[in-house]
């Protein structure tokens, strides 16, 4: 006898008509930007697009604008991430130590960063500080993007932890572990497991976040893409394009995060 997953089964009908009713609104969406286009007596232009996602060069074909902004992009999301967990893990633990001063300081620095928007700590972080640290832009968007969701992930992070059961902890001093090793051998990870999904969100919003470097001249894919509709005024279809590699790479990073999430569930 199989093993419980610990999702319920979809019957093929069920999947069926899902799809059926995403194709219907993608359908119906797809219409209503010709249609309003079409009002405004715009020129589609698709064909010059392709040589902003790739380029021939010596008979090979080479990244294009588009895919060399994704290229910054996703090492900006990648290395922002990285920072945004030591962030994050850092607020939770002094969020749940029995310091006050430690409590204090962990909620003032998330109290700060959630209630204020993330393009004027961009820009305070660009012109004021990075010239007082010698940061370049690139080090600055990491910075303020591993601040920012940092302070979403302390939260989830401090989630998780508070979600394991007293009997684990227990469990742990009965073997004679102190503070640091129970949480990094018992706690720590039985909270990932359970945390992965926000995780994984708070990656997509991070890769959305991240267009908004464009301000301080970082060449990611935003601000790639408005210098090729600033060059060739295909402000549809290039804008379009954008939004689609971004669902693409976000669509794909939740996928990945999802079947890691069935590969470390709990058994039912």
């Amino acid at each position: 006898m199989p093993e419980p997953s610990g999702r319920p089964a979809h019957p093929l009908s069920s999947v069926l008509s899902d799809w059926l009713l995403f194709l219907l609104a993608a359908t119906g969406f797809v219409w209503l930007v010709l249609r309003g286009a079409e009002n405004l007596g715009y020129n589609w232009q698709w064909y010059q697009v392709p040589r902003s996602i790739f380029l021939s060069q010596d008979g090979s074909l080479a990244p294009g604008p588009l895919m060399q902004g994704l290229s910054v992009t996703l090492k900006l999301t990648a290395l922002s991430f990285a920072g945004a967990f030591a962030v994050g893990l850092a607020t939770a633990m002094l969020r749940l130590s029995g310091s006050w001063s430690g409590r204090a300081l962990a909620r003032g620095y998330m109290e700060l960063v959630r209630n204020t928007p993330l393009l004027i700590q961009l820009f305070f972080l660009y012109f004021v500080l990075s010239p007082v640290l010698g940061m370049d832009a690139f080090g600055t968007a990491v910075l303020g993007l591993s601040l920012f969701e940092g302070a979403y992930v302390s939260e989830i992070l401090r989630a998780g932890v508070r979600s394991i059961e007293q009997g684990q902890w227990d469990a742990a001093r009965s073997l004679g572990m102190g503070p640091v090793t129970a949480y990094s051998t018992v706690i720590l990870p039985q909270a990932m497991r359970r945390v992965l999904p926000p995780l994984a969100g708070q990656g997509v919003s991070l890769i959305k976040d991240s267009s908004l470097a464009s301000v301080i001249a970082i060449n990611e894919l935003t601000l790639r893409g408005q210098n090729i509709v600033s060059e060739t005024f295909l402000s549809f279809e290039i804008w379009f394009t954008v939004a689609a590699i971004y669902w693409l790479v976000t669509t794909i990073l939740s996928g990945a995060a999802d079947a890691l999430e069935r590969r470390l569930a709990f058994p039912a």
